[in-house]
């Protein structure tokens, strides 16, 4: 009782920070979003168009993808310093993973095959057949890459950035468990809310496509 008492104290003397912080958190992870969620469903639309060469591309995805966050972003430093940009190529790098894999999956060679049987060029088929067909199971890897990219950012703050993570990590330094609490709280309720808009949005395009 104390804790949240110590949380809602917090957010009431210091709703003007937190609103900032929450607001520079947002804009952090839609740059990383932007450009993972491009990076990925291009290279997505890449290996399934030349199925040679999806296993080594993959490969390399997921080593990306088992590096740890903390790590990579040591790792990051002496190339691109410290700050909002280290940040975005760590995160960006992450969502990279889920984006790839699902585009992928979601583009059956066999419906793009049938496509061009039925006289459509390999532009027409992707845009007018496959990627609608796609569209929701791509969607599902968008929804994980947005969740673990609101989640992962909060780390951020350990290496200069902005976002939400900075008063969980002053709540760490200072021994604030409410100031702490109250960081974690606002990623975790951002994230389920994203998650939760985009869950609908998948099941629309799932029962569109069905």
């Amino acid at each position: 009782m104390e804790l949240l008492q110590g949380i809602l104290g917090l957010y009431a003397q210091r709703a003007d920070w937190f609103a900032g912080l929450l607001q520079a958190h947002i804009g952090l992870a839609l740059t990383a979003i932007a450009m993972s969620g491009m990076i990925g469903l291009l290279t997505g639309i890449w290996i399934a168009e030349h199925p040679r060469i999806a296993p080594p591309v993959m490969g390399v995805c997921n080593v990306l993808y088992t590096i740890p966050a903390i790590s990579l972003l040591g790792i990051l430093i002496p190339f691109s310093g410290i700050g909002n940009k280290t940040a975005v190529i760590a995160l960006t790098v992450y969502g990279i993973m889920p984006m790839v894999h699902n585009t992928y999956v979601g583009l059956d060679p066999d419906i793009l095959e049938a496509a061009r049987g039925m006289g459509s060029t390999g532009t027409q088929a992707l845009f007018r057949v496959k990627l609608p067909m796609a569209a929701g199971v791509i969607l599902a890897g968008v929804r994980n890459m947005v969740v673990m990219t609101i989640s992962v950012a909060g780390i951020a703050s350990f290496v200069g950035a902005g976002g939400l993570g900075v008063a969980v990590y002053r709540g760490i330094t200072i021994y604030d468990p409410a100031m702490t609490a109250a960081g974690s709280i606002l990623i975790a309720l951002l994230a389920i809310v994203c998650d939760l808009a985009l869950g609908a949005l998948e099941r629309y395009f799932k029962k569109r496509g069905s």
